[in-house]
């Protein structure tokens, strides 16, 4: 790669919520951006972890026995097969981490399609 890359260019390039753009990958995974308002549905990832960095805004992630609250510049990882439903009360931006094709729903058939800025 001989260029950086700019997450706020690449979060402005777009409006939709709840869809990840890809900005690049590194070993078999992607990097991505994400716009996020709302809650999300309650989902698992049965054979990976899921990483969540809060760009900008409040992102809940509620689990089935407690609800994690990141503010700006703080991360959670969800272990994978575990049930997590991800809600943010005004508009958060988001960086996550997964294996390549992994569906942001933890199923193939309701994913988000999966794009690249």
């Amino acid at each position: 790669m001989s260029d950086t890359i700019n997450l706020a260019a690449k979060l402005a390039s777009f409006s939709d919520r709840w869809s990840p753009r890809t900005v690049t990958r590194f070993n078999d995974l992607d990097v991505m951006v994400v716009k996020v308002l709302g809650e999300f549905v309650w989902h698992k990832h049965d054979d990976t972890d899921d990483f969540f960095l809060v760009l900008r805004g409040r992102l809940d992630i509620q689990l089935r026995d407690r609800t994690v609250t990141l503010g700006p510049g703080e991360m959670f990882v969800v272990p994978k097969g575990v049930e997590h439903c991800p809600m943010a009360r005004e508009e958060t931006h988001l960086l996550l981490i997964e294996p390549t094709g992994t569906p942001n729903t933890g199923d193939a058939t309701t994913a988000a399609p999966r794009r690249t800025v």
